[in-house]
């Protein structure tokens, strides 16, 4: 019988995707391992490859369409002997999947990700319960299904078309983006305007805390204003979606304290001179990476993560980075980084953040770890508060040194580098008092920065 192709899990935390590109057509032979189609997740686009031989005998979900869930019909393979009278209609794709998809341009660079793909069951996403609300499928006059593209519905609800006026001349009767282009337009209900701004409303006393504006609220004040609108990509709406997660479910608390970097500069400046004639150069970055993992190593309670109705503690130290890109960042990891050298955790960090630069990340690459460094001191910023990337525990920001007048260890006054840092942390992992505790170990490995390679 023919085999359906579902929308793949391409990383652990991957819930929907964009149907980038399809290298193969309706028709078309394909083996096992073939590359069939790239698929852009939040951050990447990978390559998809087919786990059966056969036929593409249907191409359920047209590429560009957004949204695509997890599972979710997007073709059917069609084995040796069967055609495509052995196609049900059952392999149309789920209103609810992608109602309101719409084409997006295919990133011109490709991650491949081999193996992805494959039947793997441990991979899928815990089907969600029956009693979660579903969007009622669209009807017919007559009362029946109406089966369309996503592509023909976005189209039609811009023209305000009424599908169940259009006759479409697809397989089995489906409409495609021709029949609604082809199609008059009606005039839009006027009630959609009253039904707009739903988010506006106030909550109920006690309630869900204030949505904000909704876009077509916010694009009538500026009505009357130049400006151009930018398109969010599947980076920016995961940046969004995160972050506003971990500020409305991470009870975030800070601890913040000024680190004296002179020992550390004039250290740093006798390995680079050794380390000249193999090309390696350390920066202040890798020391703080360094004494962040050899911390945790120090004060392993806060080497946790948060995990819903438990906490897990991990053993090795591996330590995401921030890494800015255009349009976004990445926080790529590295793992056991209390096991490395400097020079090996420098020559690592400049491999990832190029390839992050490129968007040549692969999903293991940036997920994980427990704790994370955003460094803006290179830019000049001497003081900020991180927002915690869940499920991690906690979050370094990392200000400039800067030369300030302070008082020596026997009361003179003198001049210091000082590094502001600011530690938010998870109160649901990490108590004050083993914050402090992890913020001490790290201040400490900087100021006495020999230690770090006992």
């Amino acid at each position: 019988m023919p085999i359906n192709i579902l929308m793949p899990a391409l990383s652990p935390t991957m819930e929907e995707g964009t149907l980038a590109k399809w290298v193969v057509k309706e028709g078309d032979s394909v083996s096992s391992g073939d590359v069939i189609a790239e698929i852009e997740t939040d951050k990447a686009t990978m390559e998809f490859e087919a786990v059966d031989e056969g036929t593409i005998g249907k191409i359920v979900v047209e590429e560009g369409t957004e949204g695509v869930k997890v599972n979710d019909l997007i073709a059917v393979l069609l084995e040796e002997g069967e055609s495509a009278d052995d196609i049900d209609d059952a392999s149309a794709p789920s209103e609810e999947s992608s109602s309101n998809a719409a084409p997006a341009e295919a990133p011109k660079e490709v991650e491949p990700a081999k193996g992805y793909g494959r039947d793997d069951d441990a991979a899928k996403p815990a089907p969600a319960p029956d009693s979660a609300p579903k969007t009622a499928p669209a009807k017919s006059k007559d009362g029946e299904r109406l089966f369309a593209t996503p592509l023909a519905r976005r189209i039609a609800a811009d023209k305000g078309l009424d599908l169940s006026e259009i006759t479409g001349s697809g397989p089995h009767g489906r409409i495609v983006k021709s029949d609604v282009e082809n199609a008059t337009a009606q005039p839009k209900k006027a009630a959609s305007e009253d039904k707009a701004a739903p988010t506006e409303k106030m909550a109920p006393k006690g309630g869900a805390p204030v949505q904000g504006m909704s876009a077509e609220t916010v694009a009538k004040m500026y009505a009357d204003r130049d400006y151009e609108e930018v398109k969010l990509d599947g980076m920016r709406k995961t940046i969004a979606a995160r972050l506003t997660e971990a500020k409305q479910t991470v009870p975030h608390f800070y601890l913040r304290r000024d680190i004296h970097l002179d020992a550390l500069i004039k250290f740093r400046s006798q390995l680079n001179k050794g380390l000249e004639a193999k090309g390696v150069k350390l920066s202040v970055n890798d020391f703080i990476i360094k004494a962040c993992a050899n911390a945790l190593q120090q004060v392993p309670d806060c080497n946790a993560v948060w995990a819903g109705d438990r906490i897990l503690k991990l053993k090795p130290s591996d330590v995401a980075v921030a890494v800015a890109i255009e349009g976004g960042l990445f926080t790529p990891v590295l793992r056991d980084a209390d096991s490395k050298s400097l020079s090996a955790l420098s020559k690592e960090m400049k491999d990832l953040a190029g390839r992050a630069r490129d968007r040549k990340l692969a999903p293991h690459e940036y997920q994980g770890g427990t704790f994370a460094i955003s460094n803006l001191g290179m830019m000049g910023v001497e003081n900020f508060d991180a927002v915690i990337n869940p499920p991690h525990a906690s979050i370094l920001a990392v200000g400039a040194g800067v030369k300030k007048p302070v008082v020596g260890k026997d009361g003179e006054l003198t001049t210091a580098t000082v590094m502001s840092v600011t530690l938010s942390v998870d109160h649901r992992v990490i108590d004050g008092a083993l914050g402090a505790e992890f913020l001490a170990a790290v201040k400490e490995n900087l100021e006495d920065p020999i230690t770090m390679l006992a």
